[in-house]
């Protein structure tokens, strides 16, 4: 990924990948996502990404549970500052 993207860019990528329209994504529309963000990871780490997302234990991934875990790991313009600081 070249540039961080920002709380927006992020909503718009979430967006496209909800195929489903449920506002939530499941473990193959999140892969969707990393795809869309140029994160390139392997299945294992996918699905343990996607494990540490998914707050409520619902199966799901929200787009607030999606923001967080991106902005906590310093992958979004809003968190770079509070990940190296």
């Amino acid at each position: 990924m070249t540039t961080k993207p920002s709380e927006d860019d992020l909503l718009a990528v979430f967006s496209r990948a909800d195929l489903g329209g449920d506002e939530k994504l499941d473990l193959m529309e999140f892969s969707l996502v990393l795809d869309l963000l140029g994160l390139s990871w392997n299945k294992a780490e996918v699905q343990h990404r996607f494990e540490q997302a998914d707050f409520d234990r619902d199966g799901f991934i929200s787009f607030p549970e999606f923001s967080g875990l991106l902005t906590t790991q310093g992958w979004t313009t809003k968190g770079a500052a509070a990940a190296h600081g």
